[in-house]
């Protein structure tokens, strides 16, 4: 990757902590690294004069950079660790070795002794952490050892032994750090309530030990020791700041997959983690087009299902925000409401979120990275491609939208000098036509439209697109000549599904190149024309600006009416309904008020026949 590429993709990377991959052109991972300031530290890669020929050989080498966000640089530098340790990358060797962070273990035996351990033995053993700094953990557990007494030594204290008064009181328990459980002197409940207290130490909830530093600090005040008071002052505060526990890696997680979705009207951003003996193995964000149909449950439940299929995921619990259904009916969903696991539920959506603002960035720039500061040069590739006598430096697009033939409305977006002009979007309100009729409804917006600039002597657009095919393509046409400004711009239809061209009186359809700047001018135009419809059409629906039979009916609201349209489909439908069936799905006291209006209607309607 050289400099100039880099450059078009610096603006994706976040000035956040987190970890940064580098892969080759085979898909290789090259390069696992960790970063206080994500941009800063990957732009230096690239912005300075490498002495180091290994790191030039890397450089030279990387064909793609993936990044996770992280909370903060605690979190990359144990995201790093583990990401090194399962990938094993081929240009880090410092952590390639057993070295690892340090742990504090609550070691499984009676009386259980609490010691500071690199080596994670699945031995039933209780391991908090992992730690970044050892002076840290050892301040700890000189911290614990002063305030919470523990016994330290490698005895059997079995009841057994105990029992038999094997064991005499040694030093420590004449210091005051050790209760003396070995000659029976503590009992194990007792021993078993210290522990809670360290657990609550190293995981943050340092409420207790507080409070009792500080009575300790009050009481060395008053007695004039201001050196031991600051002293343990300086202790309160490192354990108000202090933060054990990490969201990247806990070993008392195991084994499970984390997924999130955050989404718009158009596209759905999923990120998925996978999760292994506590540490993140695996993070992707992943973009997917949305129907209009589905909603985020739908789309997470088959994302989820793609994803643990792609990383061969063998884990038996997902942590999603939501419940949804999955293809393997073994896998326990779980749904956190805090702790650990809604933790790296948040990480998750953080990451997600970041690759929507991303994508919405880049979704400004109409054309392909190598043609998105060229758009002169797409605009006359377009002239050419449509034959078009002038250049498109104006381009209006049309579009029909209607929820099964209820809520008719219209959309219509402009672009110009290949840039969309928001100022100059129109949405409408189908007032002329009845029923579904999307060739008279693309007849009235298209005349409405141009019969106003007309009169404001506004300008023209130089390219009409009216999104349909021939049929809607043709009731345009016919609004156009009503108006006596046919000639005046070109007209063209675009075919739904295919993306074929259509020109008035054409029998066959102009199909441009696939991946051409004028063909991805165009898509871009119908993908915007689409989203602007569709969101005007939700909110018509949702702030019921046009009412249907159902909501005209008293004691029944919009909620109502939109769960019966759902499931029933139609109001024709739901007027063969007993009032038995109504019940299951709105309750017994609305389905009698919808029950009884149309069947009351229908007896008056019939009355006069009698």
């Amino acid at each position: 990757m050289t400099r100039e590429q880099f450059s078009d993709i610096l603006a994706s990377i976040p000035h956040q902590p987190g970890c940064y991959k580098y892969y080759s052109e085979s898909n290789e991972l090259l390069y696992v690294g960790k970063a206080k300031d994500l941009r800063k530290r990957v732009s230096s890669y690239f912005n300075k004069t490498l002495d180091n020929y290994k790191t030039r050989r890397l450089v030279s080498l990387i064909n793609r950079v993936e990044f996770t966000v992280t909370n903060t640089e605690h979190d990359a530098f144990l995201l790093e660790n583990s990401l090194i340790k399962h990938h094993q990358p081929r240009f880090n060797i410092d952590l390639k070795d057993d070295k690892t962070y340090p742990y504090i273990v609550i070691k499984k035996e009676a009386f259980p002794r609490v010691f500071f351990t690199r080596r994670l033995i699945r031995d039933g053993s209780e391991y908090l952490g992992p730690f970044t700094s050892v002076a840290r953990v050892r301040e700890l557990l000189g911290l614990i050892k002063h305030n919470i007494p523990l016994r330290t030594c490698n005895l059997n204290l079995s009841p057994e032994n105990i029992k038999r008064g094997k064991y005499k009181v040694c030093l420590e328990y004449h210091l005051g750090n050790c209760k003396g459980p070995c000659e029976g002197l503590q009992s194990a409940e007792d021993y078993a309530d210290n522990l809670m207290q360290v657990r609550h130490v190293l995981k943050g909830n340092t409420g207790e030990v507080i409070k009792y530093l500080k009575n300790e600090m009050a009481e060395s005040a008053a007695n004039m020791q201001f050196e031991k008071a600051a002293v343990i002052k300086t202790k309160i505060d490192d354990l108000l700041t202090y933060e054990s526990r990490s969201a990247v890696v806990n070993t008392h997680l195991g084994n499970l997959d984390v997924a999130t979705i955050i989404s718009d009207d158009d596209f759905a951003y999923v990120n998925y983690m996978a999760v292994n003996n506590g540490s993140i193995i695996y993070a992707q964000t992943i973009q997917l087009e949305k129907k209009v149909d589905e909603d985020d449950v739908d789309v997470l439940s088959l994302a989820v299902d793609n994803l643990r299929n792609v990383f061969e995921s063998k884990a038996k619990e997902l942590v999603v925000p939501f419940a949804i259904n999955v293809a393997d009916e073994n896998i326990k969903v779980t749904v956190p409401k805090a702790g650990d696991k809604k933790k790296l539920l948040e990480l998750s959506l953080k990451n997600a979120e970041i690759t929507m603002q991303d994508a919405k960035r880049k979704k400004t720039l109409l054309l392909s990275e190598a043609e998105r500061n060229n758009t002169e040069k797409v605009l006359e590739e377009l002239k050419d491609a449509l034959q078009l006598q002038d250049l498109p430096e104006h381009i209006e697009c049309f579009d029909n939208s209607n929820f099964q033939g209820s809520f008719p409305v219209a959309a219509m977006v402009c672009f110009k000098h290949g840039q969309p002009s928001k100022k100059d979007y129109r949405h409408f309100h189908i007032k002329t036509v009845e029923g579904i009729n999307d060739f008279a409804s693309m007849s009235e917006i298209v005349y409405r439209r141009y019969k106003r600039l007309v009169e404001e002597n506004q300008p023209l657009p130089q390219l009409v697109i009216i999104d349909g095919g021939k049929g809607q393509l043709g009731a345009a046409l016919e609004s156009i000549e009503k108006l006596g400004i046919t000639g005046r711009m070109a007209i063209v239809g675009l075919a739904k599904r295919e993306e074929s061209i259509f020109f008035p009186g054409d029998n066959d359809p102009l199909q441009l190149p696939y991946d051409s700047p004028a063909h991805l001018l165009i898509r871009r135009i119908r993908d915007e024309v689409h989203r602007f419809g569709i969101t005007f059409h939700r909110q018509t629906r949702s702030k019921g600006t046009i009412k249907n039979e159902l909501e005209a009916i008293p004691g029944i609201g919009d909620k109502t009416a939109t769960d019966l349209l759902k499931e029933f489909r139609s109001v024709k439908n739901i007027k063969t309904l007993t009032e038995r069936e109504l019940t299951k799905l709105i309750g017994a006291a609305k389905a009698r008020i919808v029950w009884s209006y149309f069947n009351q209607s229908a007896e008056n309607h019939e009355a006069p026949d009698a």
